[in-house]
């Protein structure tokens, strides 16, 4: 079956989309505006996208009224955020964060969340995650209804139980986004193939 996009809904195009191109990590997004208020949104249009600088992206759509959303206007005002890990412990406070609060009104509160102190950046950590990414600015796109937001990774926050000695992570298993409307995976099963070189290829293929 072929699907034309272009005589499609919104709405159906972003079903499809969401549905398809699984599992997407889950960007749990601390940002702080010029009063103070710290927002906590999570977003799964993001991944890693470099690491010479390290850059990540995430896409941030509009409210349905057509203005931007509070992380939005925070990045572009503060220059800066903070990307927070979503581990299964975190899933039902995560949930509550997706919430549209009123701006003025701090979803770490309602979901009896705590901020921690950024090292390179103003806008807070999430002092429950197991790893944070502090972000700053990098550039802003406009994509349609959306906006791509590119950070550049300053800083890393992760727990010392999930590091060994060599900086390799263990037993870190964040949630993923399957599916819209709120479907989502573990990644806790995983399995390992050699990756293999031309030369491998030619001897045993």
């Amino acid at each position: 079956m072929q699907i034309d996009p272009s005589v499609r809904s919104g709405a159906d195009n972003y079903n499809l989309l969401t549905n398809l191109v699984v599992p997407r990590p889950i960007a749990w997004v601390t940002s702080r505006d010029e009063s103070g208020v710290v927002n906590l949104a999570p977003f799964s249009f993001f991944n890693a996208v470099g690491a010479d600088p390290l850059y990540v992206i995430i896409s941030i759509g509009r409210r349905e009224n057509g203005a931007p959303k509070d992380t939005a206007r925070n990045i572009r005002s503060s220059g800066d955020f903070v990307v927070n890990l979503v581990t299964e412990a975190l899933l039902g406070a995560m949930n509550i964060s997706a919430i549209e609060f009123p701006p003025d009104e701090s979803e770490l509160i309602a979901a009896n969340l705590h901020a921690a102190p950024s090292a390179r950046v103003q806008a807070p950590r999430l002092d429950e995650a197991m790893a944070s990414l502090e972000c700053k600015l990098h550039q802003s796109v406009e994509l349609g209804a959306n906006t791509l937001f590119i950070g550049e990774i300053v800083m890393f926050h992760i727990s010392n139980q999930l590091l060994d000695s060599r900086l390799h992570i263990h037993n870190f298993s964040p949630i993923g986004r399957l599916g819209s409307p709120s479907v989502y995976c573990r990644t806790a099963d995983r399995f390992e193939i050699p990756r293999l070189s031309y030369e491998e290829w030619k001897r045993h293929g």
